[in-house]
């Protein structure tokens, strides 16, 4: 059993991302049902409650484990944080800021952490605030990213050779042979989320789904949000948006989210995306992405 695996407690090294309302307890289950962790996101969350009503209803749905992402700059994360605790979850990964304050509030409370990096620097921080494991997530990755970033293939192995923890590999993967590119370049498991979104069991709207599936390797732009970026889908929208000719700041947040990733509105909001959906062109059960990227021999 890899380091991995005997964290997350899952068959496979293999976490799906979160990626805000579309994680849904049918999605998150499903993943942890084929073996790898499932994990619920606070993002955009704005009720405890409707957070432990998810866990509850992703507890119904398998008795595996699953997991959430804690993001540092949603201001409710540490009450996210005590219903995690309170309902038994028991491995989170945490992005979108500084993980030193959550970090022992979280051990104390018996969970294991998770922290998303995107350079060796932070890598090193997160160790040194006392991390289990590091997601080093390069810039090919969907949703939000810092403004120094580099790619999947010069990160992951630079942070395996500062860090003395796990390093999962996030960017860029979507099947079997991003899956075995993560471990040559010395991860020990693999994140994926815009892969994950191309499910059956995922919530997002058929129009958020055909938009990957027909996105190109080069379909893919990062938005500027002033503190840090979105890599999301050039639908017509978020084109105007790089072009400067539209607003940002309601395009990725509350009523634009609803209407785009779940009502298929592509005029209401951006559509986050990794670059990896220029590889997707079907939209096939997570127990069927999961088989082929694991393959034969690499579980």
């Amino acid at each position: 059993m890899s380091r991995v695996t005997e964290l997350l407690g899952s068959k496979y090294p293999i976490i799906q991302g979160a990626m805000g309302v579309i994680c849904n307890p049918e999605l998150v289950a499903a993943v942890s049902e084929a073996g790898g962790f499932g994990l619920l996101a606070t993002a955009f969350a704005v009720d405890p409650e409707i957070l432990r009503n998810q866990v509850k209803s992703t507890k119904a749905l398998t008795n595996r484990p699953f997991g959430a992402n804690l993001f540092v700059m949603n201001p409710l994360t540490e009450k996210f944080a005590q219903v995690l605790a309170e309902e038994g979850v028991k491995c989170v990964t945490v992005s979108g800021g500084s993980p030193k304050a959550l970090i022992p509030m979280l051990h104390h409370m018996g969970i294991k952490v998770i922290v998303v990096v995107p350079t060796v620097d932070v890598a090193r921080g997160a160790e040194a605030a006392g991390a289990d494991a590091i997601v080093a997530e390069g810039a090919e990755s969907g949703g939000v990213q810092g403004l120094k970033v580099s790619s999947t293939m010069v990160l992951v192995p630079l942070v395996v050779d500062a860090v003395n923890l796990p390093v999962i590999a996030a960017g860029g993967i979507g099947d079997s042979r991003g899956y075995r590119a993560a471990f040559a370049l010395g991860a020990e498991g693999v994140q994926a989320g815009t892969r994950f979104i191309a499910t059956k069991e995922c919530v997002a709207h058929a129009n958020y789904k055909a938009t990957i599936m027909e996105s190109k390797e080069t379909g893919t732009g990062l938005v500027d949000m002033g503190r840090f970026r979105i890599r999301a889908l050039r639908t017509p929208l978020v084109e105007r948006m790089l072009k400067g000719e539209e607003a940002t700041d309601r395009a990725f947040a509350g009523e634009a989210i609803e209407a785009s990733w779940l009502e298929g509105d592509l005029e209401a909001g951006g559509l986050p995306s990794g670059e990896v959906a220029g590889l997707i062109h079907a939209v096939p059960s997570v127990g069927e992405v999961i088989k082929e990227m694991v393959g034969d021999g690499n579980s």
